[in-house]
């Protein structure tokens, strides 16, 4: 191990080059994770130490750092703090880029020193919507427009697919082939981490869909456009953004007076936690919702508990022995 000549600040553009030609991170991925230590290029000005050393760096620099996440503010004009699942993305950036430096044998902290938040049990809740909810949802926007009719069709897709955000908001127009006796639909996308999967769209989406579909005069290539903007010399599609989309889909859980915050995300969970419901495997839903591991799609564990249960109730013999 060598010290570096140069302090941390100076080491984030080596380590997002790392990121994109060793770790192969999808663009999306590099631009998070500059977002995060931005955060800690931040405290580290806030605190007098944009000079410090990788190898300066001390376990007492790392909890002043935490206590600082701690109390953030979420926003400017919010008086409430990040949240913990939040400050552990912040603690994760700082960690890979320690891992970035004993990759390039460069002496500093060791990544394990740096321990992340225990997160609140209310954190920790998957939340979902009940078919119920689900259907009050997708009744909110008004079709007999075009913008009521896309956000139907988002809705649609959200709950059909389980897609990712980013994975809806990258869609093209040219991906979705549907012909006059098309009924349910699969597509084939690279997602998260540059891995492909299938992903399915019910019969009833693709209606949707097709109604949209044949509402749009543009030539735009993007399936899901902003219709409140119009294309530049610099801009090549009207596509929607990722924030667009979550602040549409949070709009229509207002409208229909849904209990809960809904986020693109929640639809995911719902359409998991449905497919369990319905009788589907923890690893067919593992590869429909491209997780890389049945470990993550373990938080889905309240509904497998609950059918485990129902299936002893309903088959175990003890009930027929004498007692």
């Amino acid at each position: 191990m060598q010290k570096s000549d140069k302090p941390i600040i100076k080491h984030i553009t080596d380590f997002l080059e790392y990121l994109e030609i060793e770790r192969g991170a999808a663009s999306k991925t590099q631009e998070n994770y500059a977002r995060y230590l931005n955060k800690f290029l931040k405290w580290l000005k806030m605190t007098k130490n944009e000079g410090l050393m990788p190898h300066e760096l001390t376990p007492d620099h790392i909890w002043q750092y935490r206590i600082f996440l701690a109390r953030s503010p979420i926003s400017q004009t919010s008086k409430k703090t990040l949240k913990k699942k939040t400050q552990n993305f912040y603690l994760i950036a700082l960690r890979n880029l320690l891992t970035f430096f004993a990759d390039r044998d460069i002496q500093a902290l060791p990544a394990d020193k740096i321990k992340l938040a225990k997160r609140d049990k209310s954190e920790q809740t998957v939340k979902f919507l009940t078919l119920d909810q689900v259907e009050k949802l997708l009744l909110t926007p008004d079709t007999s427009h075009n913008i009521g009719l896309r956000d139907r069709a988002i809705l649609e897709v959200l709950f059909s697919t389980g897609l990712r955000i980013a994975e809806l908001v990258a869609l093209n127009r040219d991906q979705i082939k549907i012909k006059p006796d098309t009924k349910d639909l699969e597509l084939s996308i690279t997602g998260k981490g540059g891995h492909t999967r299938t992903i399915y769209f019910s019969e009833r989406t693709v209606r949707w869909l097709k109604k949209y579909s044949d509402s749009r005069k543009d030539d735009d290539k993007a399936l899901f456009i902003n219709y409140k903007k119009r294309k530049t010399e610099d801009q090549s599609s009207i596509r929607l953004t990722v924030r667009s989309i979550e602040r549409m889909v949070e709009k229509y859980s207002k409208l229909a007076g849904l209990p809960i915050r809904v986020t693109p995300h929640v639809l995911r969970h719902t359409m998991a936690t449905d497919l369990l419901n319905q009788g589907a495997d923890l690893r067919t839903v593992q590869e429909i919702l491209g997780h890389q591991s049945v470990a993550t799609t373990q938080i889905y564990t309240h509904v497998t508990n609950k059918r485990l249960r129902d299936i002893h109730r309903q088959f175990h013999s003890g009930k027929k022995l004498k007692e």
